[in-house]
């Protein structure tokens, strides 16, 4: 089963852009999956949150996603998250990010990625 992890920046694509990233992963992906993030992610997610800004809004979007999808934690067992992405990566997981500079490392190691094209939908790299 191929598990798809979440970062910071997609659990506020829905808010951001009104894509339902759902609908896209069972458009793009036609085996089963798992959808995972990490506590780190949360924490960024948790300081994003505080406020009335619509970074804040889409931050407390992401955190209920997160609740209202089952989406599963892991514990990171690196100093940030972009460096616990790259280190969790392996065949059988997809990255799911719009970080520019991770997606550029990720593609360098042969990893899959998932990101958000247009602003419209979701592509597979």
């Amino acid at each position: 089963m191929k598990k798809i992890i979440l970062d910071t920046n997609f659990l506020t694509i829905p808010y951001q852009f009104k894509v339902d990233i759902f609908e896209e992963f069972n458009r793009l992906i036609d085996e089963k999956y798992e959808l995972v993030t990490l506590d780190c992610i949360i924490e960024e997610l948790k300081k994003l949150s505080k406020g009335k800004s619509k970074d804040a809004i889409a931050a407390r979007i992401g955190l209920e996603l997160i609740k209202s999808k089952n989406i599963k934690i892991i514990k990171a067992e690196a100093e940030n998250s972009d460096t616990a992405l790259l280190k969790i990566s392996d065949e059988n997981t997809i990255i799911a990010t719009n970080d520019k500079l991770l997606i550029q490392k990720l593609k360098k190691d042969k990893r899959k990625v998932l990101r958000l094209k247009q602003k419209k939908y979701l592509v597979m790299i």
